[in-house]
C-alpha cells in the first residue's frame, strides 16, 4: 500500500477502530440523498417504485426503511439522523433533500438536478467537509420537468444551469464541516456566502429527528423516543441510543414536530400527529401553525435567519454529542477540534501521494476518496418482512409475494454499505462495489474486507450460492468480480491477511458453482449470463429472450468466467503455502480455467481478429454477432501468471498440472506459454487469449478509430459510427452503432449505455491486463500505439499512457479546462466551481465529458487508485 501515513492521528484512529478499542466509524455520512422512490419503500402492486413514492410526498411521509437529507450524518444504525435544511425565501417548499427527476421523467433517465460536492472525508469520519450551491432564485422545479418531458432521447438533459438560475452569482454557497471530538462528539460549521450582488436572507435549519422504527407494529420496538426543544438546544432521548444532543451559537429558535406522515396532506385521512413531518416546512414557508408550542417531538430543528450582505458570509457552529462522551463548548476548544482534524486531514492526503505528484492529482485523489467515504450509506432492508407487509399498514397486494425480489425472503440487511451513488443509485451493487472496495484499501483495508465479507455472509447471499445484484432486482447478474476483487484488496493490505482471504474463498466456491450450474446451459463451458452490468452493448437486450428460439453464448460471459477461475485458482495457491489442503482446491479451478480457455475458442473470429457473442439456434451454424464492443475486450482479463518460485514450492499441483498437460494435450495450446526471466526463473501465463490472438486484439483495440479515446478505451468501437451492425432475426432487424454519449435507445432502461462512452472500471480491468501480459512478455516483445503510428512500445509502457488518459479526465489541461466538465463554461472558468470535482458514471467517447449519474464517485474512484498505484516520481 503506497502510503506515508503509516504514523498519522488518522492511522492511529484507524487502528483504535479496527482493534474494537474505540467505535471512530460509529457515526459518519451514513445518510442518504434519497430515500423516496426507493424499492424499499415501494408498497404497490406492480412495483413502480418512482411513483409510488414521488419526491412530492417526501416531505410529508415518513419512511419505513431508511432516512435522506442534505449533507447529513447518523449513527451506524440510523436511531438518529442530522441534516441541514435551507430556505431561500421563495421556494414553495423547504430545501431539505435534493431534487431529480425520476426514471419515466427524464429523457435518459432519472437525473438528480443540483449542484453538491463531497469535499473531503478522512476514513473514520473525523474530518469531512460538504458543500452545495444554492439558488437564490426560486428553485425551477416545475420547469425541469416539464422542459424535460419535452425533450427527446436524441436532446441533451436539461439542467439546473440551464434554466438561468445562477446567472449574475445570485446563488449560495452553503458549505458543512464537521470534525470529530471524539466518536460521538461532533463539532459542526456551517458557512453561507452571499455570491450575488446584492444583500439577501437565508433560512437555515440544522435538523434532528429519530428514524421511525416505532409505528410498524413491531413488538417490543414501539417505544416513541422524544427531542426536546430549548434555545439553541435539542436534546434527544431514544430507548436504545441513550440522550444525544445538538448545541447551536446564537439565538436560534427550536421547531418541533413528529417523524409521523401528514396523512391529511396526502390522502385526506387523520394521522398519527397534530404535528406531522412537514410540519416544520409549513410552519416556515407558510407561517402555519404546525410545530408543537410544547417544543417536543420525534424531528426538531434549530431555526437562523441570517441576513448576509453581498459578498460576505455567515458561520453557524454546531455540536452534535452524546452528552457523556461530547461537550457543549462552542469557542476556543470548539475552534481547535475543527482546526486539529483538518491539518491531520491534510497530513494524511499529503502522505498519500507518491512524491512528484501535482497538485491538481492530490485534489483529483482527495475528492475521490472523499466521495467514496460519504457514499457510505445505513442499508435496511428485511426483504421477507417487506414482501409480508406492516401490522400498521395496508396488507400489500398478494402479487408482491411473487413479484420483485420475492426470492430473497431470507435477505435482512442492516448494515453500513458503500453506495454507487449517495441519489441515483442509493442501494448497494455488487460489482460496483467490489471495484470501491479497491479503491477504498488505499485509505481503509479493514472497511474494503468487511464489505467484500458482507455481499457473501449468510444474510445477503442466496441459499444457492447467487450474491444479491442490486436493489431493483437482486436476482440479476453482475460480472463476478468478487475474488478479484478480493486478491487487489489483499494485496494492498500488505498480503497478510490469510483468514480473510480464506473467509472470502469458502463463500466465493459457492458462488462459483453457481455460476456452472446456471449460467452454462449446455455444459460446455461456454457461458451466458444476460445483460452482465453492460446494459445497451448489444443490438437488443441480453436479459430478455431472444427474438428467436435459441440462444446466446457470451463471450464476455465466458471471459468473467475464465477469470472468475484464474482469481480463485491464484487464492487457492496463496493459502495452499500455508495449508497444503488447498493444493487440491487449486487444481480444480487450473481444470476449469483450461475447459473454460478451450471451449471459448469457438467465440474467436479468425476473420476479425476478435472474440464476439454468437446465437445458437438448434443445429443450425453458429450466428456471430460481429459488435466490436468491449464484450470482446473482456477476455483479455482472464490472465493470471504463474511464477516457478511460488508454484514451484506446491508439488502435488505442479504434478496434477503437468499430468494434465500431457494426457490432455488439446489444452496445453490455450493454458499458456512459458518465459525464462533474465534472472532464469521461468514463468508460465495462463490466458484465455493466446499469444496468436494477442497481437490483433490488442491493434483493434489500440486503434484511435475504434476503441482508443483521447480519455481511454470506448466500449465500442467507432468504427460503428459509420457502420451500425445490423441483424434481422424474427424478421425483424436489430442494430447497434457508436454513441458516445447519452444513449438513444431504451433498450434496457432511460439511462443505460454501454454503447461508445468511457467506463473507470473496465478500463481500469484492461490496464492491469495488459500489465500481466507486459510482466510476462517482458521487453522483447512491443506493439504499435497508438494502431497506424509507426511507433511501438512494451506493453506496460501502454498501460501507463492508458492511465494518464483517464487521469487525464479529471486535470486541468494546458487551456485551464477540464474534459470532466465538457463545455458548461460556468464548471470551467468561474472560480467557485471549476476546481470542485465531481467523478460521475461514464465519460463521452470522444470529448471525455461526464455523462449518467453525476456524483457516481464509486468506481470511478478507481482514478485515485491509478494514480496512487504510480511510482514517485517528480515533475517540473
Amino acid at each position: 500500500m503506497t502510503t506515508n501515513t503509516d504514523a498519522s492521528p488518522e492511522k492511529d484512529r484507524l487502528d483504535q477502530a479496527d482493534a474494537g478499542a474505540l467505535p471512530w466509524r460509529a457515526w459518519g455520512p451514513y445518510l442518504s440523498e434519497r430515500a423516496w422512490g426507493t424499492v424499499r419503500e415501494d408498497y404497490s402492486a406492480t412495483g413502480e417504485a418512482w411513483s409510488y413514492f414521488p419526491h412530492d410526498h417526501a416531505r410529508s411521509r415518513t419512511y419505513r426503511w431508511n432516512e435522506d437529507g442534505m449533507g447529513g450524518v447518523c449513527d451506524e444504525q440510523q436511531r438518529f439522523c442530522f441534516a441541514l435544511a435551507l430556505w431561500n425565501g421563495r421556494d414553495p417548499i423547504l430545501k431539505e433533500r435534493m431534487f431529480g427527476l425520476t426514471g419515466p421523467e427524464g429523457n435518459h433517465g432519472e437525473d438528480v438536478k443540483e449542484y453538491w460536492w463531497y469535499e473531503d472525508s478522512t476514513p473514520t469520519h473525523s474530518h469531512m467537509s460538504w458543500r452545495y450551491h444554492y439558488p437564490q432564485a426560486e428553485f425551477p422545479y416545475r420547469e425541469l420537468v416539464e422542459t424535460n418531458a419535452r425533450r427527446s432521447r436524441d436532446e441533451p438533459e436539461f439542467e439546473l444551469v440551464d434554466t438561468g438560475v445562477f446567472e449574475g452569482d445570485r446563488y449560495w454557497s452553503v458549505t458543512a464541516d464537521y470534525a470529530k471530538a471524539s466518536p460521538t462528539d461532533m463539532c459542526v460549521v456551517v458557512t453561507v456566502a452571499n455570491r450575488g450582488p446584492e444583500a439577501a436572507t437565508i433560512h437555515v435549519l440544522p435538523t434532528l429527528w429519530f428514524r421511525n422504527t416505532w409505528a410498524w407494529g413491531r413488538p417490543r420496538h414501539d417505544a416513541v423516543p422524544v427531542i426536546t426543544g430549548h434555545d439553541g438546544r435539542l436534546t434527544g432521548e431514544h430507548p436504545e441510543l441513550g440522550t444525544i444532543e445538538l448545541v447551536g451559537d446564537g439565538t436560534p429558535t427550536a421547531l418541533c414536530c413528529d417523524n409521523e406522515t401528514n396523512s391529511e396532506r396526502l390522502w385526506g385521512a387523520p394521522g398519527r400527529s397534530a404535528y406531522p413531518k412537514d410540519g416544520i416546512n409549513d410552519h416556515v414557508v407558510h407561517g402555519a401553525a404546525t410545530v408543537n408550542p410544547a417544543r417536543t417531538g420525534t424531528k426538531a430543528a434549530l431555526h437562523y435567519v441570517l441576513d448576509v450582505p453581498a459578498g460576505e458570509s455567515r458561520q453557524i457552529r454546531l455540536r452534535l454529542a452524546m452528552p457523556a462522551a461530547g461537550s457543549t463548548d462552542l469557542g476556543d476548544g470548539f475552534a481547535q477540534v475543527m482546526a486539529d482534524r483538518r491539518a491531520e486531514s491534510d497530513a494524511f492526503f499529503a502522505g498519500l501521494m507518491p512524491a512528484g505528484s501535482t497538485d491538481d492529482e492530490a485534489r483529483v485523489v482527495r475528492g475521490a476518496i472523499a466521495g467514496l467515504m460519504w457514499g457510505k450509506q445505513f442499508y435496511r432492508y428485511d426483504v421477507g418482512e417487506w414482501l409480508i407487509g406492516d401490522r400498521t399498514t395496508v396488507t400489500p397486494p398478494a402479487g408482491r409475494l411473487h413479484g420483485r425480489n420475492s426470492a430473497w425472503w431470507h435477505m435482512a440487511a442492516a448494515d453500513v454499505i458503500s453506495m454507487p451513488d449517495p441519489w441515483e443509485y442509493p442501494w448497494f451493487a455488487a460489482w460496483d462495489l467490489a471495484f470501491h472496495c479497491v479503491a477504498i484499501a488505499r485509505v481503509d483495508p479493514a472497511f474494503a474486507k468487511q464489505q467484500l465479507l458482507l455481499l457473501v455472509r449468510d444474510w445477503y447471499m442466496h441459499p444457492d450460492g447467487r450474491v444479491p445484484a442490486y436493489e431493483w432486482a437482486f436476482g440479476d447478474v453482475n460480472p463476478p468480480v468478487h475474488a478479484w476483487a478480493a486478491l487487489r484488496v489483499f494485496e494492498l493490505d500488505g498480503g497478510r491477511d490469510f483468514d480473510f482471504l480464506e473467509r472470502v474463498m469458502h463463500k466465493l466456491m459457492l458462488n462459483f458453482n453457481w455460476w456452472v450450474n446456471r449460467k452454462d446451459a449446455d455444459g460446455n463451458n461456454i457461458f451466458e449470463g444476460g445483460f452482465l452490468g453492460l446494459d445497451n452493448i448489444g443490438p437488443f437486450d441480453r436479459s430478455a429472450p431472444l427474438p428467436v428460439e435459441g440462444r446466446m453464448e457470451q463471450s464476455d460471459g465466458t471471459g468473467w468466467m475464465a477469470m472468475y477461475a484464474a482469481n480463485l485458482l491464484e487464492i487457492a495457491v496463496r493459502l495452499a503455502e500455508r495449508n497444503p489442503s488447498y493444493e487440491d482446491v487449486a487444481t480444480k479451478y487450473f481444470e476449469h480455467f483450461a475447459y473454460i480457455t478451450a471451449a471459448a475458442q469457438s467465440l474467436w473470429s479468425e476473420k476479425d481478429g476478435f472474440y464476439c457473442d454468437t446465437i445458437r439456434v438448434g443445429n443450425e451454424p453458429p450466428i456471430p454477432l460481429r459488435v466490436f464492443s468491449i464484450v470482446g475486450l473482456i477476455p483479455l482479463v482472464a490472465t493470471v501468471t504463474w511464477r516457478e518460485g511460488t508454484y514451484g514450492r506446491l508439488k502435488d499441483l505442479v504434478g496434477r498440472v503437468n499430468w494434465f498437460l500431457e494426457h490432455k494435450a488439446q489444452y496445453a495450446a490455450v493454458v499458456g506459454e512459458q518465459r525464462t526471466r533474465p534472472s532464469g526463473e521461468r514463468h508460465r501465463l495462463l490466458s484465455m487469449v493466446t499469444m496468436d490472438q494477442l497481437e490483433p486484439i490488442v491493434s483493434r483495440m489500440l486503434d484511435e478509430g475504434e476503441f482508443l479515446s483521447p480519455y481511454g478505451l470506448r466500449s465500442i468501437s467507432r468504427v460503428h459510427a459509420g457502420e451500425p451492425f445490423v441483424i434481422n432475426l424474427g424478421g425483424w432487424d436489430h442494430s447497434v452503432g457508436y454513441e458516445p454519449g447519452e444513449s438513444r435507445t431504451g433498450a434496457f432502461g432511460g439511462n443505460s449505455n454501454w454503447r461508445g462512452p468511457v467506463w473507470m472500471p473496465v478500463n481500469y480491468l484492461l490496464i492491469g491486463a495488459l500489465k500481466q501480459f507486459g510482466d510476462f512478455l517482458g521487453e522483447s516483445a512491443t506493439f504499435e500505439y497508438p494502431t497506424g503510428s509507426g511507433t511501438r512500445q512494451h506493453l506496460n509502457e501502454i498501460a501507463d499512457h492508458l492511465s494518464e488518459r483517464l487521469v487525464g479526465i479529471f486535470l486541468r489541461d494546458g487551456n485551464g479546462r477540464r474534459p470532466v466538465y465538457g463545455g458548461t463554461e460556468l464548471f470551467q472558468s468561474h472560480p467557485d466551481w471549476r476546481d470542485r470535482l465531481i467523478y460521475p458514471e461514464y465519460f463521452h467517447g470522444d470529448d471525455g465529458s461526464g455523462l449518467g449519474a453525476a456524483h457516481q464517485t464509486g468506481w470511478t474512484a478507481l482514478v485515485a487508485d491509478l494514480i496512487l498505484g504510480r511510482p514517485d516520481r517528480h515533475r517540473h
